[in-house]
């Protein structure tokens, strides 16, 4: 009885793997974002609308959970998909000149397109929670990366099959392999147990389960450099497939193997080390003197300053927040801000890929800067996993003081690259400084990301993290709009003061450095505020990690 269901939980984790890896469909939208704009013949203002209704189906995030609890698995994972068919199908067909739509009808399409693919993260997120119920945010941050592969995966296969893209055939990609993914990923969803919790779960992951782990996030890497550093030209599609199919698929035959191998000469499992995501500590067994003194921070010599660190924090991780106590928050707010002014400013950037490589004269290389902003996003997901891998592998009573760190501490390191991305964009019109802000705008919003379910879990509590991080991500549309908002008038208006106007496929383009470059400004201002907020996050929580980790030794 036991085998069966450790190889169901693997075998759903690749399932999500897959769902994840050909779901992440809004990374490719710079890719047929300017045949768009010319079909429907619009401003790049309304062409930003357009981008912002993908957006704007996260706002309807929490109807997939509502589906969930009352339908299996499989019917709301099929409803996702045929959202994404329906929407990404008629854009084809609007595209191909096949059809004709008002503007308005786009946007829907557009908002529909977005609704599948929070749907198919919801579902994916679900599944790692019931699966991996202490590792979960291993299973949830390994399957969230693969989402940052989309692009480039749709790149390989686009330059594979059509040497032309101008033909929609992403939008074809979009429509149908969600769909045939889904059909793939039916057989393990379905073969899952009803239920765990007569399962006997230890308190951390056995051995075999951090082997497991560490393999698959060494294929994952594997699969983000092959795609990264060798030339689409160059890719072999089935070298990929092996990669990110048959690999895992046998990887879990060979464990099985060897799972039964200790069982036979040791009959019993391995003890595993010791983590979890929110370890439940017993605070009445600690003196009240121990905790007051993990509390105490050091003074900053600013009165002001030590008042603004220590009002109405975070004391103990892990602890529920209702949705009122969540918005009364200083902490929550914090970290609103710097998901707003760090991960949602990088999305926004790369919905603007196509337009900025347009207007810099590098149209030619949309295709190969999508795949970079996609790929390095790929690789900022998996960093955010780092501390959770090796947690997995070593009892956290085996670490001392100076090698803790916290989440929130993370965060504000990796959105350090962010301004300095848009600084190069100011300062540097060149090809190389393109490419190199957009994988450093990769790898910071990606990190954001992904490691923004398992802070919001640690600081608000698990329980209520569904619901807390669905009022978190309400920025995403919020910022798609303003920062986009933003950009696309400055586009507009240089068009308007250009001496030369240039028209493409009947639409007016804005040529030269000068486009975005106040845009980029604006934008990297906005990025250093995030970082700001980030940076007081992690004054703030470091008491409360500093705690959870004294306790862990105890």
């Amino acid at each position: 009885m036991m085998i069966p269901l450790e190889r169901s939980k693997w075998m759903v984790l690749v399932a999500t793997i897959w769902i994840q890896a050909f779901t992440g469909t809004n990374f490719d939208f710079p890719s047929y974002s300017t045949q768009l704009k010319s079909v429907l013949e619009i401003s790049q203002l309304q062409l930003n609308y357009l981008s912002m209704a993908s957006d704007f189906g996260k706002l309807f995030g929490w109807c997939s959970g509502i589906f969930l609890l009352y339908f299996p698995t499989w019917i709301v994972l099929f409803m996702a998909a045929f959202l994404g068919l329906f929407g990404y199908g008629l854009q084809w067909l609007l595209i191909q000149r096949l059809v004709s739509f008002p503007y308005i009808m786009a946007f829907l399409l557009c908002l529909s397109s977005g609704c599948s693919i929070t749907w198919f993260n919801t579902i994916c997120f679900v599944l790692c929670i019931k699966n991996f119920p202490e590792n979960w945010p291993l299973a949830v941050s390994l399957s969230v990366s693969f989402n940052g592969v989309t692009a480039a995966l749709y790149n390989l296969i686009v330059t594979k099959i059509s040497s032309d893209a101008k033909n929609g055939s992403y939008l074809i990609l979009n429509a149908f392999l969600p769909l045939i993914t889904s059909v793939a990923a039916l057989i393990p969803i379905l073969q899952q147990p009803c239920s765990r919790k007569n399962l006997h779960v230890e308190n951390a992951a056995d051995k075999e389960d951090a082997y497991t782990f560490g393999f698959l996030y060494l294929l994952a890497a594997g699969t983000g450099l092959y795609l990264f550093f060798l030339d689409t030209t160059s890719q072999n599609i089935f070298i990929v497939a092996t990669l990110l199919l048959v690999l895992p698929m046998v990887w879990l035959k060979f464990r099985i193997f060897l799972f039964n191998e200790e069982l036979r000469s040791e009959g019993h499992p391995v003890e595993g080390p010791s983590y979890s995501l929110v370890e439940i500590n017993n605070y009445e067994e600690l003196s009240e003197e121990s905790l007051s003194s993990i509390s105490n921070q050091k003074s900053f010599g600013c009165r002001v300053f030590d008042k603004m660190i220590e009002k109405d924090r975070v004391t103990v991780i892990g602890e529920e927040h209702t949705v009122r106590m969540l918005v009364t928050r200083c902490d929550f707010w914090l970290y609103f801000v710097a998901y707003f002014c760090g991960g949602t400013i990088g999305l926004v950037y790369s919905n603007n890929l196509g337009q900025i490589s347009q207007s810099r004269g590098y149209v030619s290389e949309t295709r190969s800067l999508v795949t970079i902003y996609s790929t390095c996003s790929f690789f900022g997901r998996l960093i955010s996993a780092g501390p959770d891998l090796v947690g997995g592998f070593y009892p956290s009573k085996t670490y001392t003081k100076r090698y803790t760190t916290t989440r929130t501490g993370w965060l504000a390191l990796s959105l350090v690259p962010m301004p300095i991305a848009f600084l190069m964009l100011v300062l540097s019109g060149t090809e190389s400084a393109l490419s190199t802000a957009t994988g450093l705008i990769g790898i910071s919003s990606g990190f954001v990301f992904s490691a923004a379910v398992s802070i919001t879990s640690e600081l608000f509590g698990s329980k209520s993290s569904g619901i807390n991080h669905n009022i978190l991500i309400t920025n995403i549309p919020l910022g798609s709009l303003l920062y986009g908002a933003l950009g696309a008038v400055i586009y507009d208006n240089q068009i308007k003061s250009s001496a030369e106007v240039v028209v493409v496929g009947g639409s007016k383009v804005c040529m030269g450095r000068n486009c975005y470059n106040e845009t980029f400004g604006w934008w990297g201002c906005v990025s250093l505020f995030g970082l700001a907020a980030s940076f007081l996050l992690f004054l703030r929580t470091k008491g409360a990690y500093q705690r959870r980790h004294w306790i862990s030794r105890v």
